[in-house]
């Protein structure tokens, strides 16, 4: 083997080991939903998130939601996606969790897909985590006539 696939190799066992050590260190510190007074959810299995506070109302049409729990810690990946466990169409009605907007399966063009369309599947861009908190910088913003109520 030459020095350069050597590298290649020992690269890609460290990268695994990492992996697995950092999962069980997760596994170790996370934190069982179960017991959270808390949850949301029904049925028992069903993977349960704890809500904080209620959903905030919308201040405009078409305003993303927000995000009534904390997302720390949420793995956004191009091959896993931690919100569409609760929200995804398949367990939504397990969860409690609100269902995943059939817009979110359009592409640029209209075209219906069978999966989240690329562009909406990174929740984390439009979809903020709520607080209830004085803005950083003062404005003038008032909400939608009816809206922010």
């Amino acid at each position: 083997m030459n020095n350069q696939g050597l590298m290649k190799a020992l690269f890609q066992w460290g990268a695994a080991f990492t992996l697995v050590v950092s999962g069980a260190l997760w596994a170790a510190t996370g934190v069982d939903l179960k017991q959270s007074p808390e949850v949301s959810g029904t049925p028992e299995g069903a993977v349960l998130m704890p809500k904080q506070q209620q959903r905030m109302a919308l201040n405009y049409v078409n305003q993303p939601p927000m995000i009534p729990h904390s997302v720390d810690g949420y793995q956004v990946t191009t091959t896993s996606n931690r919100c569409l466990q609760c929200h995804g169409v398949e367990s939504y009605r397990t969860t409690g969790a609100p269902r995943i907007s059939p817009t979110h399966f359009m592409d640029s063009d209209g075209k219906v897909l069978s999966n989240v369309a690329p562009r909406r599947y990174f929740c984390l861009q439009c979809h903020v985590p709520q607080a209830d908190v004085a803005p950083i910088v003062e404005n003038t913003f008032e909400p939608s006539k009816g809206f922010g109520k």
